[in-house]
């Protein structure tokens, strides 16, 4: 969302609500961990969700 300023939260559906704010849950205890932990897996996630939720808004 911070990377597309055409996608608001409210475009997304609960459930994809719901595994975002999990997600960036998971990001921020691993980010909790140190700086050379990985977090970009999650990141690809959150990506796909944001894209799945843009071309829906688009139709």
């Amino acid at each position: 969302m911070a990377d597309n300023p055409d996608i608001a939260f409210s475009d997304f559906t609960a459930m994809e609500k719901l595994q975002v704010i999990a997600l960036t849950a998971r990001m921020a205890k691993r980010g909790a961990g140190g700086d050379g932990v990985d977090i970009s897996d999650l990141q690809r996630k959150v990506e796909r969700i944001e894209r799945q939720a843009a071309a829906r808004r688009k139709r």
